[in-house]
């Protein structure tokens, strides 16, 4: 990639992301700088590939210039900064490699965080004939999809190498054990879309639940 076609992409994967973050922050899916968001930029290869990423412990309430940074497929800067990309990098790491998709976009809210809690010892959320499956491009009528959720270990490396088996090609996200959702699609268009269906399935799955108590 040339520097002038990388400085411009690189700025473009800013610009997106800011938007992004902006609309999801007014929603309060990032409390306590919690959350991060990345968009690939570039060609991808799984051995080689760029993305940019939020930088850690940012108030994703407001926008600085010091927001976003690149990473490269191991999640390390790939220009010479002072910002460090969010702890979870490595996730996303994982998340591209298996998937080769474009953007990917994790949000704490407290409906995704109860139901992976309700669902845990299932290791899957289930969601049975809900409309907005058909976000994920899932047509079949009354489909049933079961969205994987993963432990949340303090050590980072330990969630990443669960997460390629974790996958489920036709359901583009992961939970997080009471953290968060992990969310992606070819672009930010298709990531923004899936995030927002999942957080709508979630919290139809727990009022659910509750009415039948």
């Amino acid at each position: 990639m040339s520097s002038t076609l990388r400085l411009e992409e690189k700025q473009q994967a800013f610009t997106e992301l800011r938007e992004i973050k902006t609309i999801l922050a007014a929603r309060n899916w990032f409390p306590a700088t919690s959350g991060n968001l990345s968009i690939r930029v570039g060609d991808f290869a799984p051995e080689q590939f760029t993305f940019a990423i939020t930088a850690s412990g940012k108030d994703k309430s407001v926008n600085t210039p010091s927001d976003f940074l690149l990473v490269n497929e191991k999640g390390q800067p790939t220009d010479a900064t002072g910002l460090k990309p969010s702890a979870e990098t490595l996730i996303h790491c994982e998340i591209y490699k298996a998937t080769g998709c474009g953007a990917i976009f994790h949000v704490h809210t407290v409906f995704n965080n109860l139901v992976s809690e309700l669902f845990w010892e299932r290791k899957s959320i289930p969601v049975d004939g809900v409309e907005l499956i058909k976000a994920f491009n899932i047509w079949d009528e009354e489909a049933q999809i079961e969205i994987p959720i993963l432990p949340n270990y303090a050590d980072i490396p330990r969630i990443a190498e669960l997460v390629e088996g974790a996958i489920v090609p036709r359901v583009p996200g992961i939970m997080l054990r009471k953290h968060g959702i992990y969310a992606w699609g070819a672009n930010a268009f298709e990531a923004k879309r899936n995030l927002e269906a999942f957080e709508f399935l979630f919290e139809y799955v727990y009022r659910l639940e509750m009415l039948k108590k």
